[in-house]
């Protein structure tokens, strides 16, 4: 069990290859705006970068699940950056969106109905049923959401004071550099509740036994 939930934790949170996929335009962008401070060619650099990952994708027939909302998050920020001639413009909306979500797996976990369990559940195929079937699962979902929303919280607890006040070209390398970090300790400890917890309840095998059961039902009733 606890090799399956490593490799599904892996895969549900795109991987190595989806974490980077996410941190080249930003990091292209604040490089590129460090020695000429040009936000216009910034964007443009970034959202080209976006795309051709995108392309990639398709070319070998991957999935672009990860790569898509990169897409989207960049062109967002590629519109703010652009409206408001600042770089900080380009870092806001996935602060917010950061922030966002720290609110949302912090309140989901208080609130009982933790948001990692809904992310997670068909990954395990297990689907919501560990809210009413297994408790054990639900309380482990419950830390390891509130472990994500803390976590999330207090990394943009550091960055929007910058935001407000500090240097753009320092807020744009901060935030390559807390990309990864957060997220890799969000996993980990993801991954250390769920070790720990029951085995999760295959409702789609329950849903396929169930439709099996009643093919055979069926087919000796018309045999009767």
């Amino acid at each position: 069990m606890k090799a399956v939930t490593q490799a599904a934790l892996f895969d549900a949170f795109g991987g190595i290859r989806g974490t980077v996929e996410t941190m080249l335009p930003g990091l292209l962008f604040v490089m590129i705006y460090t020695f000429n401070k040009d936000v216009r060619m910034s964007a443009i650099a970034a959202g080209g970068v976006a795309v051709a990952l995108v392309a990639v994708r398709l070319l070998r027939k991957d999935t672009v699940k990860h790569a898509f909302s990169g897409v989207f998050g960049v062109g967002v920020g590629i519109a703010f950056a652009l409206f408001t001639g600042s770089a900080k413009g380009f870092y806001l909306p996935g602060m917010i969106y950061g922030a966002g979500l720290g609110v949302a797996f912090t309140l989901s976990a208080l609130v009982g109905f933790p948001l990692l369990g809904v992310v997670l559940g068909p990954v395990f195929r297990e689907n919501l049923s560990w809210r009413t079937r297994n408790p054990g699962r639900k309380k482990a979902y419950t830390k390891a959401s509130l472990a994500w929303g803390l976590i999330f919280l207090a990394k943009y607890a550091i960055l929007f004071p910058l935001y407000f006040w500090g240097d753009e070209t320092q807020l744009g390398w901060l935030l390559v550099a807390l990309k990864l970090p957060p997220m890799v300790l969000a996993v980990y400890f993801t991954w250390v509740f769920l070790a720990k917890a029951p085995p999760p309840i295959d409702v789609i095998a329950e849903w396929e036994a169930e439709e099996q059961a009643e093919k055979e039902r069926k087919a000796r009733t018309r045999e009767a």
